[in-house]
This record gives structure tokens, C-alpha cells and sequence, in this order.
């Protein structure tokens, strides 16, 4: 679940950085956690079906909602670090502008 959770966010954020024309939202950091997280569950995935087998694909509820959680935990945390590094980069000169009133 964590995976298809990831892989979501990763085919949606490609999509939108793809079909935007400019690019102050700076969307490629926000690509590369999602295909990096992707990837790491990916891996994770292999290594657990190595393990368990057939018993893989037939997961208990609850540890599908632990899995469902897990991902959009994940999910969440790269929206919060990609919202961060905007404000930090500021490409609109927002940020900016409201320190400079809020100094006047």
C-alpha cells in the first residue's frame, strides 16, 4: 500500500511538472522524493516477498491500514519539506514582501 500510495504521488507530481510552464514551484524537488520513496519501497517490497512468499499478497487488514497510514505519512512529510523549501527560496517574492511591510 505504502508503494502505491508513493508511486501515485510520484506519476501526479512528474505529470504536473511536466504540463507547467514555468517552473517557480521548484515540482522536480518535490519528483524526486516521491520516485526516491518510490523506489525505496519498491526494494522494500522485493526484500519482503522474498521473505514471505505467497503470504505477501494476501496481507492482513490491519496491516494494510498501517501500510494505507504509512504512505500518506510519507506523502504528507515531503508535501511539508517541499512547502518549507518554497518558502525558504521564495520565487515570488512573497515572503519578501510581507517582512518588508510588517518592518515598515
Amino acid at each position: 500500500m505504502t508503494l502505491l500510495i508513493t508511486v501515485f504521488a510520484a506519476v501526479i507530481s512528474t505529470y504536473k511538472w511536466y504540463t507547467r510552464k514555468d517552473d517557480n514551484l521548484n515540482i522536480p524537488i518535490l519528483c524526486f522524493m516521491f520516485w526516491g520513496a518510490s523506489l525505496m519501497w519498491l526494494v522494500d517490497a522485493i526484500f519482503e516477498y522474498a521473505e514471505l512468499g505467497a503470504e505477501y499478497f494476501t496481507p492482513a487488514p490491519a496491516d494494510m491500514l498501517n501500510d494505507a497510514f504509512l504512505g500518506l505519512s510519507v506523502v504528507a512529510l515531503a508535501l511539508v519539506i517541499w512547502i518549507v523549501s518554497l518558502l525558504i527560496r521564495d520565487p515570488r517574492g512573497v515572503m519578501t514582501a510581507a517582512l518588508k511591510k510588517q518592518k515598515n
